[in-house]
């Protein structure tokens, strides 16, 4: 890759400057697509790699609406901690993207998918560099890529929460740190729900790309009035779930990448297992998980693990304002990221604690590469600028555009 460092007024950003610039970048998408999908679904469902090309697509082709909002400020290198999912459509949001303002940046692949992350790479670098950007990924190790992150205007970190710390102590007090987390996303069916509708919208939630996603939800409260009906739906259709070659159309859910995810969901079934109500079952030799439902009764103090696998767990409540307390309480508010609302008249707000409302809606029909992604929740994500952090939704160039750059 070329090592030269391009000149702050090689290319602009205004939107005009970028006529050129994207229709060249989406076209290279296209052009490569049968490459990057063979590449994708090494690491994930055909379906879910349809679904992340075009998310692609989606949010390049949003890219000068976007630059021209924010207006950013020009950032002579930024850093970032590739996350181990998602690979194009992260390469696109915080690589080729963020390159139209950036003079360089480093990407570090998480280590479990590193090969494929260098593909991707591999595939539209030379697009991105004959666009004027410089987008650099290695697989160094964390302690080296630190000493990238010291020498850098901003970082995008993908990892655990609690590792955002040690990375912010290493850099200058005015660097720009964005911090990606994950939350519960909890689903409500309402009594006043459209069961059919809100139980295909549960099952496409939690069941992308074989469930290994931080947008996959958690957790579904059902309304006790419907919650016969709405379990009896969701076991019926889980029993129809595909489950096969993740390079297949037809397979919803496949041996999961991560083998922690597999001993994760083991272990919560073993535990739970007088709640399922179907499947169950875990091949830790293959890192097949059953696509699996379990139902609860109400528990106000139980706080689900993120699974990444197919694992449905809802929970019976009586009224709208256990949903409330639940949401307020310090372990949710600290991950709030969205709860999807379906049918429950009680909970008709925007935001609740630090959750964001999808009224009809789960969270892959809101999510939206050129727009402020997340709640409010610290752990679910997170900005730390001159010792201060503040957790709401993030986009980088909106970031960017807030601070005063030399």
């Amino acid at each position: 890759m070329q090592s030269d460092v391009i000149d702050a007024e090689q290319f602009s950003t205004t939107a005009d400057g970028l006529d050129g610039i994207i229709p060249a970048l989406v076209g290279a998408l296209l052009d490569r697509r049968d490459e990057l999908m063979a590449v994708l679904t090494r690491v994930a469902t055909r379906q879910a790699a349809e679904d992340e090309f075009f998310r692609s697509l989606r949010a390049l082709a949003g890219a000068p609406w976007e630059i021209q909002r924010n207006s950013p400020g020009r950032l002579r290198r930024l850093a970032t901690f590739l996350p181990s999912n998602n690979l194009l459509y992260s390469y696109v949001l915080f690589g080729v993207i963020p390159s139209l303002y950036t003079e360089e940046i480093r990407i570090r692949p998480s280590a479990r998918v590193a090969p494929s992350a260098m593909a991707v790479h591999e595939i539209l670098g030379p697009a991105v560099r004959a666009c004027g950007g410089l987008v650099r990924m290695a697989p160094v190790s964390q302690r080296a890529f630190l000493a990238d992150c010291a020498s850098s205007d901003a970082v995008v970190f993908t990892g655990q929460p609690e590792n955002a710390g040690s990375v912010a102590a290493r850099l200058p007090d005015d660097a720009l740190l964005l911090a990606f987390g994950s939350g519960p996303n909890p689903v409500v069916v309402g009594p006043e729900a459209d069961l059919a509708a809100a139980c295909r919208s549960v099952l496409a939630a939690r069941l992308y790309n074989s469930g290994q996603d931080c947008l996959c939800t958690d957790i579904v409260f059902i309304h006790r009035s419907v919650a016969g009906e709405v379990v009896t739906r969701l076991a019926d259709a889980l029993a129809d779930v595909r489950t096969g070659d993740r390079r297949s159309a037809s397979t919803a859910v496949a041996a999961l990448v991560y083998p922690d995810a597999v001993d994760g969901a083991a272990a919560f079934l073993s535990v739970h297992r007088q709640s399922v109500v179907r499947g169950g079952e875990v091949d830790t030799v293959r890192g097949v998980v059953e696509p699996s439902l379990l139902h609860m009764p109400w528990q106000g103090a139980f706080h689900p693990p993120e699974f990444f696998s197919p694992v449905v767990l809802t929970m019976e409540y009586e009224h709208a304002g256990q949903i409330r307390q639940w949401l307020h309480s310090p372990e949710e508010a600290a991950r709030g990221m969205y709860v999807s609302v379906f049918g429950e008249p009680g909970l008709t707000q925007t935001r609740i604690s630090t959750s964001v409302v999808c009224q009809e809606r789960v969270t892959f029909d809101v999510e939206d590469g050129n727009r402020p992604f997340g709640g409010y929740g610290p752990r679910a994500g997170s900005v730390r600028r001159r010792g201060n952090v503040t957790g709401r939704p993030l986009l980088l160039s909106a970031e960017a555009g807030r601070r005063d750059l030399p």
